[in-house]
């Protein structure tokens, strides 16, 4: 009698959580992740592993490199949880003909939720608010009286408007706030104003949220002539990635009065943010964790689950990339 043919090896990039995991292993050989950094992923495989690996379970800010991949040789198979890819190398993927897969929408609520937690922190200042009675000085001080401009009727620039975008706008209409977006392409499906540019998208808002899709075509598009449109009652409000910002021309307008405040939870050197940044007293700052939900973790996860179980059963996976042209 045969022996039972050794199920396909799937390799984590990243600690994906032990759900998923468990998940993964009732089906397939699973290694990783790696002790070290990224960039010691392969070379921390035991001998042969490399040759087995089908498949690689990354993210965004993990990704997946030219050169990983190239020693990868059965490589047919990247998806990474959430739905930034920025950091796989797409181009080498699509020359070898390895489909690359994400989970586009799968934690768009909690991504959008946070954005309008951060906008209200921003706008009503809600962090300067609270080291103010942490200090004592409510007590010592008396309440603080020079309020500022409330959300009702303020104008929401969405800087993306996909499925995070989207959610986002659903949420400020609620809050009887004006939306208007700046898109790759103008929609015919939602009632929201569209300007042709990111300029003068700003020029119109009163709070750029940015929802773009990670893409290093992306780097820094919010420049100093955007906070500038944005004007002294703006605010930025950043959950996609921390490259959208030059985040030296927002503190540089964050601390001279060019714009009002910002709400970050993403930021360009994670997890290092500038001391220049922390400082200041006009920001609301949170660690990356806009998709840090219960649910919207379970819904990556049977997300991924779903593309690896398509690719190894042979079919088309669900939630390709745009650019993964390959066909098998």
């Amino acid at each position: 009698m045969s022996a039972a043919p050794e199920p396909p090896t799937v390799l984590l990039a990243f600690n994906v959580g032990a759900s998923l995991r468990t998940d993964l292993e009732s089906r397939y050989r699973v290694i990783g992740p790696p002790p070290t950094p990224t960039s010691e992923l392969i070379t921390s495989l035991a001998p042969g592993d490399a040759g087995r690996v089908r498949a690689v379970i990354t993210q965004g800010t993990t990704g997946l490199t030219r050169d990983a991949i190239s020693k990868l040789p059965s490589l047919g198979l990247v998806v990474c949880l959430g739905s930034g890819y920025e950091g796989v190398d797409v181009a080498i993927a699509r020359e070898r003909r390895i489909v690359v897969g994400h989970s586009p929408g799968a934690n768009a609520a909690a991504v959008a939720d946070l954005a309008i937690g951060l906008m209200i922190a921003s706008i009503r200042e809600l962090f300067a608010a609270s080291a103010y009675l942490h200090r004592g000085d409510w007590v010592n001080r008396g309440r603080r009286r020079s309020g500022p401009r409330g959300l009702t009727g303020r104008r929401v620039g969405i800087y993306g408007l996909g499925a995070i975008g989207e959610k986002i706008a659903q949420r400020c209409t609620g809050l009887e706030m004006e939306v208007g977006y700046h898109n790759r392409r103008r929609r015919d499906d939602v009632p929201y104003p569209y300007f042709a540019s990111l300029l003068e998208l700003a020029t119109w808002a009163d709070v750029l949220a940015i929802a773009v899709r990670a893409d290093p075509s992306n780097r820094h598009v919010v420049n100093a002539d955007v906070l500038r449109a944005l004007g002294p009652e703006g605010h930025v409000v950043n959950i996609a990635r921390g490259f959208v910002i030059d985040e030296a021309a927002l503190i540089a307008a964050l601390a001279s009065g060019t714009i009002s405040g910002a709400g970050l939870d993403v930021f360009e050197r994670e997890p290092d943010v500038p001391e220049a940044l922390r400082a200041l007293p006009n920001v609301a700052l949170t660690p990356h964790i806009a998709g840090d939900t219960r649910e919207a973790f379970e819904a990556c996860f049977r997300m991924v689950l779903a593309n690896v179980d398509a690719y190894f059963a042979g079919a088309p996976i669900p939630t390709p990339v745009p650019e993964s042209a390959a066909k098998y």
